[in-house]
């Protein structure tokens, strides 16, 4: 005979089965949609541009395959040989400078809010209602602000009596950089305040008053204690915003237009493809596509690389 706690085991084992294979049933069908639409936005058009970047294009009809030669053409050629170069370093300040500024003060608002959450709500609306803008929009309007014109930032300097203070201030090569950099993180800095603001609210609050009591001075805590263990959000914020830098384009081009502007100051490498893509010549699909390769084997690299050395940094 077959013991009861046998037979009570059994039709156990055969539920839980069963709600298994149902709830891998559900989770397969609502993941189907997601995984349709990044295959046909990501996938096939990262699979498109390897192919097309192996073979030579006469306008838009396929030529000889030549393997890497539009890889070797744009590194080479002039004046893609001078462009890339340029264009990469300014995409290395803007997010050395865009981490310096927006994450900055992105984690200290979130560090003000926290110690004071008077009013959170709504400066935490505030700050991040920029977001709901197209960074087209944004860069016309900051155009027509900074404007040399009749822009009203000039304006209102010259109103106060600072005249020496009013520049061209998107036409002067040494200025446009740093101005691209105010305004994006003007538009963007609300999702650094969001994240590190709600990591500081998952930190312990038993580890500050220990610190407290222990005569640690507010300055000293937040080195201390609370800083470390804002790492995860520090390596999740760095690796979106190496993403963001390098993959900018529609900011930029409504700030400088196509050629990046004054002397190429604030030329990116998302312009530069937009450039070989449209303007490139007979071949600029294999050399636009071979170019776009580089960019996400750059991208996908370096993030790869951060997202690892800061996790090792992390406090657990």
């Amino acid at each position: 005979m077959v013991p009861a706690q046998e037979l009570t085991v059994r039709p156990a084992r055969r539920s839980r089965r069963r709600a298994g294979r149902v709830s891998a049933g559900w989770i397969t069908t609502f993941c189907l949609p997601a995984f349709a639409l990044y295959g046909l936005f990501l996938v096939v058009p990262l699979v498109t541009a390897f192919y097309y970047g192996l073979f030579r294009w006469d306008g838009t009809r396929q030529g000889e395959f030549v393997g890497i030669g539009n890889y070797r053409e744009i590194l080479t050629r002039y004046p893609l040989n001078d462009e890339i170069p340029a264009a990469l370093g300014h995409n290395v300040l803007f997010f050395v400078g865009t981490m310096a500024i927006q994450n900055t003060i992105g984690l200290g608002l979130a560090v003000l809010l926290h110690r004071n959450p008077w009013g959170k709500r709504l400066f935490q609306t505030l700050f991040s209602l920029p977001y709901l803008i197209s960074p087209l929009i944004v860069g016309y309007i900051w155009s027509l602000l900074l404007s040399p014109t009749f822009g009203p930032i000039n304006f209102a300097l010259s109103a106060v009596g600072l005249d020496s203070w009013a520049r061209p201030w998107l036409g002067e090569p040494d200025l446009a950089l740093p101005v691209l950099i105010l305004v994006n993180a003007w538009q963007w800095i609300g999702g650094p305040m969001l994240i590190f603001g709600a990591a500081l609210a998952g930190i312990p609050q038993e580890l500050e008053e220990a610190a407290a009591m222990d005569g640690a001075s507010p300055t000293r805590a937040f080195w201390s204690i609370r800083f470390p263990l804002l790492m995860p959000a520090v390596g999740v914020i760095t690796v979106l915003t190496f993403i963001g830098c390098f993959n900018i384009f529609d900011l930029v081009y409504a700030l400088g237009g196509s050629d990046g502007g004054p002397g190429g100051a604030m030329d990116v490498l998302g312009l530069l493809y937009y450039r070989t893509a449209f303007q490139g010549g007979s071949n600029a699909i294999g050399e636009s596509s071979a170019l776009a390769m580089l960019i996400f084997v750059l991208i996908f690299g370096v993030s790869l690389a951060l997202e690892r050395a800061l996790r090792r940094r992390e406090v657990h």
